[in-house]
C-alpha cells in the first residue's frame, strides 16, 4: 500500500513546499532535518507499516514451531527411515543414498509446512498490500523454488554426509566448510541461471541515469557494461536492486519499482549503496561470517545428536549420525539454535548494510535522496524501534538510523547545506 497524505506543516511553522528550500544555509540542524523526513510518515499508514513489521517478531518463533513440528513428525512416524530405505533399495552406492533420500524428503517437509507458508508468505502479505501475485501464480513460483531445492540439497546432502562417514570426529568443522562451499556457488550462479527463472531482465533504456549509474560503477572499480532492469512489480511493489555475483559473474540490476518510485536522485542514492557492497566485498565477508555461524550450529549439533538418538534412535529406525534418516533431527537441534542466534545474524548483516550505507552516501552523494527512499523502504519495516528492537530484530538499519545518517553526512559534506520540506510519496505538488 503507497503512502499518500497532505502537506507536511515543518519546523518553525514553515508550510512544505515541493522540493523547496525552507530554511537558510547555516541552520542546518540534522536532528531537525531527520525529524522533517519521519514526519511524512504518519496516521494510518505508520500503525500499518509497524504492525507489518512486529508482526514478523512473533513470526520467527512460531515458523521455528512450525519447522521443529514437521521435522518431529517426520522422525517420529518413521517416513524419514523410510525415505533412507527408498533410496537403498535403488542404489547399492552408500555415498548416493543420501542424494535420493533427499527428494521425498523435502517434497514431503515442504509440503507439511505449506500452509504456514501460504499464510506467512501470500495471505498475510497481502493483507498488507504487500503481494500482486495471484494465489496460482504465487504456488507456481513456489513450485519453481522446491525444483531448485530439491537440486540443490541432494548435492548437499551427498557431500555433507560423505564428510560425516570420513570424519565422524570433525564432520561439524568440515559440515561447515561444505556449508560454505555452497554457499558461494549460490552468490555465484544465482545472478546468471536462478533469478531469471523469476523474473525478466532486460538492459536498462540509454539515457542520462543509465549513465550516472555506469560512471559510479567505473569510479568504484566494478566492473560492468550495462545496467540491467527486471520485472519485480508482478510479484509486489518494493523496492529492489543488487549488485550481484562473485569472481567475475557480477550483475547491476534493479527492479522496474525502483525505476516506477523513485526519482533519479533515489536511484543513484539505491545504486551507491549497492555497489558498495560489491566493492566493499560483503558477499564473502557474509559468506565467511554464516559460516562461522553453521559452526557453532554443527557442532552442537555433532555433541546433541548421538545422544538423542542413543536413546530415541531405534524407535525412529535411525541407525547412527552418518544415517541420512537423521537429518530431521538435525534440522530440528539448528532450528532452535538459529533462532536463538537471530540478533547475531541481524547484526552482521545490520554492519554489511550501514557500511554500504557510508559508502552509498560518498559515491552517489545524494542524501535527500537516500533519505527519501529509506522513507519508502518504511512500507514494510517499523520506521522508529527502540534500541532494543533494532539489536534483536532488524537485519537492515531502521529507517530513522538511515535518515539521520543522511542528514548527518549532509551536514558534514555539502557546502552551506539547507534543509528541504520532504513528501510523502504519491503526495501532488
Amino acid at each position: 500500500m503507497k503512502i499518500r497524505s497532505g502537506a507536511i506543516a515543518m519546523a518553525f511553522g514553515l508550510l512544505a513546499m515541493p522540493a523547496a528550500s525552507w530554511a537558510t544555509a547555516g541552520n542546518f540542524d540534522p536532528e531537525t532535518a531527520t525529524r522533517a523526513y519521519l514526519d511524512t510518515l504518519s496516521g494510518a499508514a505508520r500503525e500499518q507499516s509497524d504492525a507489518y513489521f512486529e508482526g514478523g517478531y512473533w513470526l520467527i518463533l512460531w515458523g521455528a514451531l512450525a519447522a521443529i513440528l514437521v521435522e518431529w513428525i517426520v522422525l517420529r512416524t518413521g517416513l524419514s527411515a523410510r525415505f533412507r530405505d527408498w533410496g537403498e533399495r535403488i542404489t547399492k552406492r552408500r555415498w548416493i543414498v543420501p542424494a535420493i533420500f533427499a527428494v521425498p524428503y523435502i517434497v514431503v517437509t515442504t509440503l507439511l509446512v505449506l500452509p504456514w507458508t501460504i499464510y506467512t508468505d501470500f495471505v498475510r502479505e497481502g493483507q498488507y498490500g504487500l503481494m500482486n501475485l495471484g494465489f496460482g501464480a504465487w504456488l507456481g513460483e513456489q513450485a519453481i523454488g522446491l525444483a531448485i531445492t530439491v537440486i540443490g540439497m541432494a548435492l548437499f546432502f551427498t557431500v555433507l554426509f560423505a564428510v560425516i562417514r570420513k570424519s565422524p570426529k570433525r564432520w561439524w568443522l568440515w559440515g561447515s566448510g561444505v556449508v560454505g562451499l555452497f554457499v558461494t556457488i549460490g552468490i555465484m550462479i544465482a545472478p546468471v541461471f536462478i533469478a531469471p527463472l523469476f523474473n525478466d531482465y532486460a538492459p536498462m533504456e540509454d539515457g542520462p541515469l543509465r549513465d550516472r549509474i555506469l560512471a559510479m560503477a567505473e569510479a568504484n572499480d566494478v566492473p560492468a557494461d550495462d545496467v540491467w532492469v527486471f520485472d519485480q512489480s508482478r510479484q509486489h511493489d518494493r523496492i529492489s536492486a543488487n549488485v550481484s555475483g562473485l569472481f567475475g559473474t557480477s550483475r547491476i540490476a534493479l527492479n522496474d519499482n525502483l525505476l516506477e518510485r523513485g526519482t533519479p536522485e533515489e536511484v543513484e542514492a539505491v545504486m551507491g549503496h549497492e555497489l558498495g557492497h560489491y566493492v566493499l566485498n560483503h558477499a564473502l565477508i557474509l559468506v565467511i561470517g554464516i559460516t562461522a555461524i553453521f559452526t557453532l550450529g554443527f557442532f552442537l549439533t555433532w555433541r546433541l545428536a548421538p545422544k538423542i538418538l542413543a536413546r530415541h534412535g531405534e524407535k525412529w529406525g535411525v541407525r547412527g549420525v552418518d544415517d541420512p534418516a537423521a537429518f530431521p533431527l538435525y534440522i530440528i537441534i539448528l532450528t532452535v539454535y538459529f533462532m536463538l542466534m537471530t540478533p547475531v545474524q541481524n547484526t552482521l548483516i545490520r554492519a554489511v548494510e550501514s557500511q554500504a550505507d557510508a559508502f552509498g552516501l560518498d559515491a552517489a552523494r545524494q542524501p535527500d535522496g537516500f533519505a527519501s527512499v529509506a522513507m519508502k523502504l518504511s512500507q514494510y519495516r517499523k520506521i522508529e524501534p527502540s534500541a532494543l528492537e533494532e539489536f534483536l530484530f532488524y537485519d537492515h538499519p531502521s529507517g530513522r538510523t538511515r535518515v539521520r545518517m543522511s542528514m548527518d553526512w549532509k551536514a558534514a559534506n555539502v557546502e552551506n547545506p539547507v534543509m528541504v520540506a520532504p513528501q510523502a510519496e504519491d503526495e501532488t505538488p
